[in-house]
């Protein structure tokens, strides 16, 4: 597995897991075709002015799925991380083996003190990874995404300090 940056070709790949009902299950449901295409070309933009790290996951030159750290668009916004793997890489460890690679990009990089983490309260495996990854709960909360409201669960991760080391 290696990470690479976002391409604005990689529409099919960004359809495939933000067009599917069974990938955006716990993000209120699949968004359209046409919002996806230009959402590709917007990270593809933000990834090479480094403005964003959007990687995509790739296994033996398949792309597996997507791993992003964003800022918020104001001062006071958090930096936030997020993923996705495609069904057929599921239950590989694919996932929080790309998120840990990107959280030491971060620190390496200092992008941020403190990442964010918001998976629905009905994603297991996405707080399992968070959970095993060091990230601290600090409770529930309600969350905008895609114009729906999703019940998440608020992880952070100190990148600041050593001893937050990310467990391997």
């Amino acid at each position: 597995m290696f990470l690479r940056d976002v391409l604005a070709t990689d529409v099919e790949a960004y359809q495939r897991m933000r067009c599917d009902p069974a990938m955006m299950a716990e993000l209120g449901g699949p968004l359209p075709a046409a919002h996806v295409a230009r959402q590709v070309r917007r990270d593809a933009r933000l990834a090479a002015d480094g403005v964003a790290l959007i990687k995509m996951i790739v296994v033996d030159d398949a792309v597996a799925g997507t791993v992003t750290l964003w800022r918020g668009p104001d001062d006071e916004a958090v930096t936030e991380i997020g993923w996705m793997v495609l069904p057929e890489f599921q239950g590989r460890g694919l996932a929080k083996r790309a998120v840990r690679a990107l959280l030491d990009q971060a620190r390496t990089e200092g992008r941020a003190d403190t990442v964010h983490a918001f998976p629905a309260v009905t994603n297991g495996p996405s707080n399992a990874i968070c959970r095993a990854l060091g990230f601290s709960l600090l409770g529930e909360e309600d969350v905008e995404f895609n114009d729906h409201v999703i019940r998440t669960r608020h992880w952070t991760l100190d990148l600041t300090h050593p001893e937050t080391g990310l467990p391997r």
